[in-house]
């Protein structure tokens, strides 16, 4: 927390290296979040990129006070929020998707960082409805918790906490439907 504050202080002096050191920093944990709400690598990579751009350019903006990586996990999510609104619409207007097939490919380093039990997580991640599939995502890897999940989905803590304990339930349905399915009972 006292390293994040010396390092938006030197951000916001105009330190290149602090913003580097801050997205050397949370990249992994953005990225992994990313993942888990696009269930596309490309996508995830995009909105990380997004968030990092924009948080370079409101530098003047940034106060030094609260938890940088949860600022920076609600920036991800409200920014994924805002590609899937898009796409949606997009999908809605009927323009060919066609451009899109390249960025839905993965390169060798992306199978790296996708591991069978990952893609079998992010598989059941897709099954669920995507708002249920934010909370869990922001609740376990995001470390945040109900009451400031709540302030990012602008609803109450009651509606997050079943959102969450809903997600879990069919998340473990689903999973559990699968290891049945693997194992021939």
């Amino acid at each position: 927390m006292v390293e994040d504050r010396l390092l938006i202080w030197k951000f916001k002096l105009g330190s290149r290296d602090a913003l580097r050191a801050i997205y050397q920093k949370y990249k992994n944990d953005l990225l992994k979040l990313a993942v888990a709400l696009t269930n596309d690598v490309g996508v995830a990579e995009d909105v990380v990129q997004d968030v990092f751009v924009g948080f370079a350019q409101s530098a003047g903006k940034i106060r030094p006070h609260g938890n940088l990586k949860k600022y920076l996990m609600t920036c991800v999510a409200n920014r994924t929020r805002n590609v899937r609104r898009d796409r949606q619409r997009h999908a809605a207007s009927g323009i060919d998707d066609s451009d899109c097939a390249v960025c839905k490919a993965r390169r060798p380093e992306q199978w790296a960082v996708l591991s069978e039990e990952l893609e079998l997580l992010s598989s059941a991640m897709s099954q669920i409805p995507y708002q249920q599939r934010e909370v869990v995502t922001l609740y376990i890897q995001g470390n945040m918790t109900f009451r400031q999940i709540a302030k990012v989905q602008d609803a109450s803590v009651n509606t997050i906490q079943g959102r969450y304990r809903y997600g879990l339930n069919k998340l473990r349905s689903i999973l559990n439907s699968e290891m049945k399915n693997e194992t021939g009972k």
